[in-house]
Parts: structure tokens; sequence; C-alpha cells
């Protein structure tokens, strides 16, 4: 039996994944969005309209925070989560027919830099800076408004890995033989990007950051297993079981590709090149180590919990040559 979708944020990496996912299996698939959409933003009884009567409402709206953190879009980073998930609250409040399930994405940036042990939902560490003040602001617009008729997931999503996502610049410096461990150091802080959270601190050493990562076919995996499990509400982790650290995911990377070496990016290289490619330093330098404990406790059966095979489908579905076909 086929369901009623509505995905917000349906343009992005993920959102075109889940969209084209879910019409393959027979689900009617609707979009909200800035243009193009079934609804609007703006447009409060079309929304309104779209998720009264749904199954499942599933919000991934928000800017990326693959940029510069300056004034305007640090506001639209917030602007553009809080506002989007507020409007959907708001039309899920005013439904006559409230959808059953509303999953709302989050990010597993909101613990702190850890080194010394994983985060898990219930012993997890909650960070500090601008990041964290984000996703904890975004988790707190998701959960503000009484909605009885309406069970809501917030997905702590570590890096989601798949062809089009965060992982084809790494790709290709890896290709062009820059795929080493993206190393931390000591760098000097302004009072601007200290008053604003954005500076990074230096501590982990050789590449020894830790990396969560989690494939896309697992996102739509916990989605689907959210919603055939009533009893899951609240904070998820999505993530593999089986984090790694930037140095071997680096050199997993490599092996894949079958690149032999790889020269490594110090903090001063990083500081340089995220200014020319307009992004943060934080993104590569923050040491991000989450697992899963609600999703692995439920019973959750990973399809990706390997990194080198995660990473050598990925490739292959790229067209690219991988190590697995010339061993």
């Amino acid at each position: 039996m086929s369901s009623r979708i509505v995905i917000a944020g349906a343009s992005g990496f993920i959102g075109q994944y889940l969209t084209d996912a879910f019409r393959a299996s027979g689900d009617v698939v609707q979009t909200i969005g800035r243009r193009g959409a079934d609804a609007v933003w703006g447009d409060a009884d079309g929304i309104r309209t779209l998720v009264d009567g749904a199954d499942v409402v599933i919000n991934l709206a928000g800017k990326s925070v693959n940029c510069r953190y300056s004034d305007a879009n640090r506001a639209e980073i917030f602007r553009s989560r809080l506002d989007t998930t507020r409007a959907i609250g708001a039309a899920i409040a005013a439904s006559e027919n409230p959808p059953p399930l509303w999953i709302n994405s989050s990010t597993a940036t909101i613990y702190r830099h850890a080194e010394d042990r994983p985060m898990t939902e219930r012993g997890g560490e909650l960070g500090t800076g601008f990041s964290v003040n984000v996703a904890t602001s975004w988790e707190r617009a998701f959960f503000e408004l009484e909605l009885p008729h309406t069970r809501r997931v917030a997905l702590r999503m570590a890096i989601v890995l798949g062809d089009g996502s965060a992982l084809l610049p790494l790709i290709r410096l890896a290709q062009f033989g820059l795929g080493g461990p993206q190393r931390d150091g000591r760098w000097f802080a302004t009072a601007a990007r200290r008053n604003a959270g954005t500076f990074h601190e230096f501590r982990a050493r050789a590449g020894r950051q830790r990396f969560s990562w989690v494939h896309i076919a697992d996102v739509l995996g916990v989605i689907e297993f959210v919603r055939a499990h009533p009893e899951l509400d609240g904070v998820v982790n999505v993530s593999s079981p089986n984090p790694t650290d930037n140095r071997t995911f680096m050199a997993t990377l490599r092996r894949v590709l079958r690149v032999p070496f790889g020269l490594p990016a110090y903090r001063w290289m990083l500081e340089a090149g995220s200014i020319a490619i307009r992004t943060e330093t934080e993104l590569v330098l923050k040491s991000r180590w989450v697992v899963p404990e609600r999703l692995v406790e439920a019973g959750y059966e990973f399809a990706e919990p390997d990194l080198e095979k995660a990473l050598t489908d990925i490739v292959a579905e790229r067209g690219l040559p991988t190590a697995s076909q010339h061993s």
C-alpha cells in the first residue's frame, strides 16, 4: 500500500535521494520548497493542506553549513532552519488530520569535540559555539509545540556519504595526491570569530580527530525503520556503528581509489584554503565521535556499516576504478 510522504528541502542531496527512492517504491511524494514545489515557504495554507492527512512529513530544509560564517550566512543558517521548522509545526497544529509522524533533520555536530569517548543519545555531552547553537535551537524549534497526535523524531545525522555528497571534493583531493590527513594546529583567533563562536580551538593531533559517517542508503533505511517502530521518538543518532578518524578515513579513500600516497594538509593550509573555497576549517577539524546507540538497541541493521565497502560502492557508482576491481 502506497504512502503519501511530504518532504521539505527535497532539492538537496539527501532530499533528492529520498524522493527518488520513495517514488520508485510506489509512494506519492509531495514537496515544500522555495520554488517548483507543491507548496512554497510563506504559503501557510498551502503547507497546511499538504501536511494534512500525510503519512509522514520529512523536513530537511536549511542552508548548507559549507560556507564562510559571515554575519549574513550565520543569520541565514539559523533562519532557514528555524523558520521552516516552525512553519511545518504550525501547519501540523492546524491540520484536521495531522500526520502520525514528523521526522526532522538535525546534526551530530550538536555534541562536543570528542576524542575521549563516543557520544550517545543518553550519555553524549552537548558542545559550545555557533554550530552547536544552531543545532540546539533547531531541535528546540522542532519540539516546542504541543502536537499530541504526531510522533516526532530528530535525526542527528553524521557526515552523509554518497554520490553527490561532501565526499566528492575529498575524492578529487585524493586523485591529485592531496588525500593525506587534515592536521590540526595552532592558529590565531580574532575577537570577532571568538565572539561569534566560529573559531576552532586546536585539540586533535596528527589527523586523529574522529570521523563519524553514515551512508545515504542508511539514512533512507533509518527513516523506514523509524516509521515501522512507533516506540522510537525524540532524538536518534544516525551514524555508522563503526566511526573512524580523519587519517584512517583518508587512507581508506586512497586505497579504494588506488592512489598510492597523499600529502597531508596542515592547519595553515586549511585556513588559507577555506577562505579560497568559502568554507570553514571546523568542518574537517572538529572531532565528531558519535555512535547510534538507540538504533542498535532497537535492532536496526545497517546496510553499509563498513567504511571501505561503503566508499567502494560510491566510487564504483561514479564509474571510477576501485581497488576491489584489481584485487
